[in-house]
């Protein structure tokens, strides 16, 4: 099976400073987390919550890009896509 993200939600988790979104490999729920960092460039007033989100929604497409290339490296339980990840 190949890597969909169907859901269009992501939510901020302060916790680990990143943006969380959800992909699909048939019926496994695979999370995803954007460190805030990875998005700072798009990311140029007060650095918000609402600013992480609304850099997530602009790099969606690259975002989800990125999510498949790392996901098709191996299983985990969940990945954490870092700057490192988009360059």
């Amino acid at each position: 099976m190949t890597l969909e993200f169907p859901n269009r939600s992501r939510s901020f988790d302060e916790a680990r400073d990143a943006v969380r979104f959800i992909g699909h490999d048939g019926m496994f729920e695979v999370p995803f987390f954007v460190e805030t960092a990875a998005l700072h460039r798009a990311v140029t007033t007060s650095r918000s919550e609402a600013d992480f989100l609304s850099a997530f929604d602009a790099a969606r497409s690259s975002i989800h890009d990125i999510a498949r290339k790392a996901y098709s490296r191996g299983r985990r339980p969940s990945y954490t896509l870092t700057v490192a990840d988009f360059r």
